[in-house]
């Protein structure tokens, strides 16, 4: 098994996290696409727990979930760090990760139907616009960091036309800037052809965890 190996599926947001870290980094690694109607013996052996990608595998030992991944490729390969150096600085971004990790696709269910939800949905982006961006290009000011990364979800949650109806300019800029990173754009699943093979495997297999 080599080095550094990555085991994933092209269409989860979970997977690109590690996959943009691990450019980000210039770490050489391994990828292998996972068929998720028809999971692998690698898959069920190294993520018994939740049967799910990504999995990542170092020195012949793997870990699971795509925050705990980050964070142990933060800790092996300090260069290109993707948190501040200062302390401070370093735990706020850590506040803004753990934000989005526990509101989740909660925050971009605008325009889905349901008042309430809407409502909170677009407070949250408020906030995350005005405490978290401000006026810097990136969460991580001039250049992408952990939570850009983290945030990176609005890719698949068809961020930029909500950004745009609901006139939450400096986040729809914040997405267009980081979707043109080189490691971003050059690794980024094209919508259409995701939601198309999304359908094409629901009608193979009705469940899909």
């Amino acid at each position: 098994m080599a080095e550094v190996k990555l085991l994933g599926t092209w269409v989860s947001p979970y997977t690109c996290r590690v996959k943009w870290a691990l450019k980000l980094k210039g770490i050489t690694f391994d990828y292998v696409e996972e068929d998720l109607c028809n999971k692998s013996a690698l898959l069920l052996q190294h993520n018994p727990i939740h049967k799910r990608v990504p999995v990542f595998f170092h020195r012949r030992k793997s870990i699971c979930e795509s925050m705990v991944i980050l964070e142990y490729i933060e800790e092996i390969w300090p260069q290109n760090s993707l948190l501040p150096s200062d302390p401070y600085e370093r735990a706020i971004a850590r506040f803004w990760v753990k934000f989005a990790e526990d509101k989740g696709p909660a925050m971009w269910m605008v325009d889905r139907g349901q008042e309430k939800a809407e409502k909170e949905s677009l407070e949250m982006l408020k906030i995350i616009e005005e405490k978290a961006l401000g006026e810097k290009k990136f969460f991580g000011g001039d250049k992408i960091n952990m939570v850009d990364i983290v945030f990176g979800l609005a890719h698949w949650l068809g961020g930029e036309k909500l950004l745009e109806a609901h006139k939450l300019h400096g986040l729809q800029a914040w997405l267009k800037n980081f979707k043109q990173v080189p490691v971003i754009k050059e690794n980024l699943p094209d919508l259409d052809c995701m939601f198309a093979y999304l359908r094409h495997q629901r009608e193979m297999s009705p469940v899909i965890n």
